[in-house]
């Protein structure tokens, strides 16, 4: 997907209702929250609508916005205000992958992902190395897709023969699994559904290509039976079809080691 990404850099924002409204919800989450990072890393920032939102939430912290589609992140860099240029105060951007961050242990204090891991075949080594990256108390807080997502449309495409080839999306309870195997302490997960109205399939589908994510969300099935599922997705009173998309919420911090990398304990003395 990194090609699809890549080319959909120029259209991502026309697209991206959802991606902006979980990136505010994950954003109000945060007011619940007491950290004060002096580093956070936007991974997979896409054009900067995340990486700009946790700047005037943390105005001391360095920001980095971290994307392995380059053209996202000159996005990012062409939406900076001159000030920001001059002055050297806007997001640092690194081309990078999450599972292969180029960045030292434990320098993170908050690292934030919206709907972006789903994307991953196994989010296991992505969560090993976000945990890598975070300081001791740092924070995790992430979004991503679940299973049932678009479950009515394929549904239909299922009876027709399409289909096969979507993406297909850990729940909730498989990715608080990989949390705790990635070492991270204390994971709370929770999700929602959130429904996209549209007036026929092809909005729909414009929305997907444009955000470079058409192929693996709905599989790369002949355009006939596609056709035939589209045909009976099911409309409201109004004639509106219903993206339906589950948002799987999460967020875990980094606790203190509790045994070296050779597997020694980890003991720990306080002076009364």
């Amino acid at each position: 997907m990194r090609g699809d990404f890549s080319t959909a850099a120029a259209t991502y924002d026309s697209a991206a209702v959802l991606a902006h409204e979980v990136g505010r919800r994950m954003a109000e989450r945060l007011d619940l929250v007491k950290i004060d990072p002096q580093r956070i890393g936007d991974i997979g920032c896409a054009t900067g609508d995340g990486i700009r939102d946790l700047q005037k939430r943390y105005p001391k912290a360095l920001p980095l916005a971290i994307d392995f589609a380059r053209p996202m992140l000159a996005a990012v860099r062409g939406a900076m205000p001159l000030t920001q240029r001059l002055l050297r105060r806007g997001p640092r951007l690194l081309n990078a992958d999450v599972r292969a961050l180029p960045l030292a242990p434990g320098c993170l204090g908050l690292a934030w992902s919206n709907l972006v891991l789903h994307w991953l075949d196994d989010p296991l080594p992505a969560f090993r190395e976000l945990h890598r990256v975070l300081e001791v108390g740092g924070l995790l807080t992430f979004s991503l897709l679940g299973p049932d997502t678009l479950k009515a449309l394929h549904a239909e495409a299922r009876k027709v023969g399409a289909g096969e080839t979507a993406k297909s999306f850990f729940d909730m309870h498989d990715i608080g699994d990989m949390l705790v195997a990635a070492g991270f302490a204390d994971p709370v997960m929770d999700m929602e559904m959130i429904a996209l109205s549209y007036r026929s399939p092809r909005g729909f589908l414009a929305d997907q290509r444009r955000l470079g994510v058409r192929d693996a969300l709905l599989g790369r099935g002949g355009w006939r039976h596609w056709r035939q599922a589209f045909a009976a997705w099911p409309r409201d009173g109004e004639g509106q079809l219903h993206a339906s998309f589950e948002i799987v919420y999460g967020h875990a911090w980094k606790a203190p080691a509790r045994q070296t990398a050779d597997g020694r304990a980890v003991v720990n003395f306080h002076r009364r």
